[in-house]
């Protein structure tokens, strides 16, 4: 069975990001998937690294958030849902990757400083899904799609290099119709079938 993890990353249970979490949440259980669901906001989660976890990053790792540490390193599938908000993650999931993405659990540091050595083998793919209120042009022209290519190159190419990065970002998503918001959800149940395809073939 398929070990996916999805993080939700929103403070509002009546958002539309909570809507495209609940759509994609199904379609991975429709699909026989082992979900286990990280609200950030609703769990509490600090954004903080702390001094402690800090000073682990190059002697001993702190012993901290365990279970999120575990879960990550266990999933076959990660699945993100957040909104964008200055062309950035929302801080609670910038917290998350600083926390838990964590020497020992997501990268070993190499010696002598050299590159990172990966330690997320079994991360295959990585779904991420996005609202926007910018249009796509200025997403795509004038910025040049900056989250996607962090995500792409800084965080999963260090510690993940056999995950597929599938970037799904609803523009304009302040003032959207309801017949987009649905296609949009139609092109994400869409796209876990085929992520789901691939990943059969990868085992």
């Amino acid at each position: 069975m398929t070990r996916c993890l999805l993080v939700f990353a929103h403070p509002r249970a009546d958002s539309l990001n909570a809507r495209l979490a609940a759509t994609v949440e199904a379609k991975a259980l429709e699909l026989g998937w082992e979900v286990t669901r990280r609200d950030l906001y609703a769990g509490g989660f600090s954004a903080c690294l702390t001094a402690d976890e800090h000073a682990g990053f190059y002697a001993t790792p702190a012993g901290t958030l365990i279970e999120e540490k575990r879960e990550l390193a266990a999933a076959q599938v990660l699945i993100l849902v957040f909104p964008t908000w200055w062309f950035g993650f929302p801080a609670i999931l910038k917290g998350w990757f600083d926390r838990v993405w964590a020497p020992g659990t997501a990268y070993d540091h190499a010696p002598e400083f050299g590159p990172m050595q990966p330690r997320l083998h079994a991360l295959r793919a990585v779904l991420a899904v996005t609202t926007m209120g910018a249009p796509a042009w200025i997403d795509w022209l004038v910025l040049r799609r900056p989250l996607a290519r962090i995500l792409r190159l800084a965080i999963l190419k260090p510690c993940a290099p056999k995950a597929r990065l599938t970037w799904c970002v609803l523009h304009g998503a302040e003032a959207v119709a309801e017949a987009r918001i649905s296609r949009f959800e139609a092109t994400l149940r869409s796209g876990l079938d085929k992520l789901a395809r691939r990943t059969t073939c990868l085992d």
